[in-house]
């Protein structure tokens, strides 16, 4: 493994990853519904939490206490950092003025202030909604995330897929924003009676990683990654 990267906390993943993510840097999980993008992100929310990092997680979709719960059936006692080491912010996407406001402006100072070394924006598709041209949502999120840049943590950000192509988030712009792009998709065999679910890392800007599909599995406690198997 290689020494300095962020661990995502997902094994077989990390290893596809050359070790993790390079520290500092933008990773952007996508997929569509029921591919676990939220569970990835608490995987690497639980990793810094455990490695004695701050961490903060804005939902536009999940409640917190929703979110707290799932980590609980994971077997994770969070309780003991809330407030302290992980903050869970909710924000309703329906109000363009505070949700834009918080994201683009309090997120920053938040990162400064809790010393925050992780962060997850959950998922970031529902803010770039807000916008209401493609040049707005270009010029906003370009400059939202040169501002994220000069903060000194790692973050993640989840997207839908685009309805249309499941191989581009939803409104094909957060994947050129990022330096990591991590794609979850269903395969299916070609006589349709199985499912799998399958990853592979798209984009890595300046690290070597695995370019091959990887199927995974979502269980009660753990996100398992076979990255020494083929998907069939």
């Amino acid at each position: 493994m290689s020494k300095g990267r962020v661990k995502v906390g997902i094994v077989g993943l990390d290893d596809m990853l050359g070790g993790g993510l390079i520290p500092g840097s933008i990773c952007a999980i996508i997929g569509t519904y029921g591919t676990g993008k939220t569970t990835f992100s608490l995987e690497f929310v639980w990793d810094g939490l455990k490695n004695r990092e701050n961490v903060i997680y804005i939902s536009l979709e999940e409640r917190e206490d929703r979110l707290i719960g799932y980590m609980q059936q994971k077997g994770w006692d969070v309780e003991p950092y809330l407030n302290k080491s992980l903050f869970v912010i909710k924000l309703d996407p329906t109000d363009f003025e505070l949700a834009n406001n918080r994201i683009k402006n309090e997120l920053p100072n938040l990162i400064s202030e809790v010393k925050a070394s992780r962060v997850v924006i959950d998922p970031i598709s529902l803010f770039e909604d807000l916008f209401e041209t493609d040049a707005d949502r270009r010029h906003e999120m370009f400059r939202f995330v040169e501002g994220l840049r000069d903060k000194d943590c790692t973050i993640m950000m989840t997207s839908e897929t685009d309805k249309n192509n499941v191989f581009s988030s939803r409104h094909a712009l957060i994947e050129y924003l990022s330096d990591t792009v991590i794609l979850l998709r269903f395969m299916r065999h070609k006589d349709l009676t199985d499912v799998h679910l399958a990853l592979e890392v798209v984009k890595m800007r300046m690290s070597s990683h695995s370019r091959e599909i990887k199927p995974y599995e979502i269980e009660s406690d753990q996100v398992l990654v076979y990255s020494e198997a083929n998907v069939f």
